[in-house]
């Protein structure tokens, strides 16, 4: 699908401040790179989230983005 380093660059650049990585068994990680509240981890957002391989990355990351924009 591509050099790992520019899937990385460019899912770091749509979702800016998220930290993305991928584990040695293969799979891909986003976390934020700043501190939720306890009511926006209450109300279903994570400070990391994981995915078998980019495209589900971006799935996952476009829903947190999607919950409510003026809360992040």
């Amino acid at each position: 699908m591509g050099d790992f380093d520019e899937l990385k660059a460019a899912i770091e650049a749509e979702f800016p401040g998220w930290l993305v990585w991928r584990s040695d068994a293969g799979r891909w990680y986003a976390t934020r790179s700043g501190d939720l509240t306890d009511a926006q981890l209450q109300a279903g957002y994570a400070m990391t989230v994981a995915a078998d391989d980019p495209d589900g990355l971006r799935r996952l990351l476009r829903d947190q983005s999607h919950r409510d924009p003026g809360e992040i």
